[in-house]
């Protein structure tokens, strides 16, 4: 369960970090996406604990890979669903 504190947290973490990350939490994880899909970090923090939550958003891990959406075949056939980076292929590829 989360508290008035833990979304007072949210909302500062949001307007501080506001066009580098989308940040969301659940009642036990703090999550956050790149708004940059082409960064060259971690495209996504999940942590259970802020103040390490914190440190990465500030100083982010390296990438493991490349984005898929980083690659037009890919990318042009996705749209983006709100902004949390969740894509949907609108036309399934065939067989």
């Amino acid at each position: 369960m989360t508290t008035d504190s833990d979304d007072a947290i949210l909302r500062l973490l949001r307007r501080h970090f506001q066009g580098r990350w989308r940040i969301r939490r659940t009642t036990r994880l703090w999550i956050a996406t790149a708004e940059d899909y082409l960064t060259g970090h971690a495209p996504t923090i999940v942590e259970t604990d802020l103040n390490t939550f914190v440190r990465q958003l500030e100083d982010p891990p390296p990438s493991a890979g490349r984005s898929l959406l980083s690659r037009p075949a890919f990318r042009d056939h996705l749209d983006q669903v709100g902004e949390d980076g969740v894509y949907h292929q609108p036309n399934p590829p065939t067989a």
